[in-house]
């Protein structure tokens, strides 16, 4: 076990939408990623997903039973889309956001739309 810097790990990878593992909390997945463009409507039907910003703007469509709003989050800013909401990720420029997931969380959730192919369909990948 040693120390994993954050800045380190993110330029290993270019990728967006396509998730690396940087450690494991008990169950969970700590996972670093790059957005840029949409992902893809879907649901996590069992956990809920936490969002930190740790550089630029992400933008998450919910549909809740409420109706539908956009949650915009800045640099520095943590969002928890609760389990069963679902949800639509947009960075209009390129971000970069932590994540917190059960281990073995795909991607593109329970259930989603067509998944295009910028968006990677994964639990997740080792850190290189």
């Amino acid at each position: 076990m040693e120390p994993i810097s954050l800045e380190k790990a993110l330029a290993s990878f270019d990728e967006c939408w396509s998730p690396r593992i940087v450690a494991a909390v008990n169950d969970y997945d700590v996972r670093i990623a790059k957005f840029e463009g949409e992902h893809v409507w879907h649901v996590h039907e069992d956990t809920d997903e936490f969002f930190l910003v740790l550089d630029g703007e992400v933008h998450l469509g919910l549909r809740e039973a409420t109706g539908a709003r956009t949650v915009v989050l800045s640099r520095g800013s943590v969002f928890t889309v609760p389990r069963g909401t679902e949800h639509k990720p947009f960075a209009p420029r390129r971000a970069e956001v932590l994540l917190f997931e059960p281990t073995g969380t795909l991607s593109v959730g329970d259930r989603h739309e067509e998944v295009p192919d910028h968006v990677d369909v994964t639990t997740g990948h080792a850190l290189t």
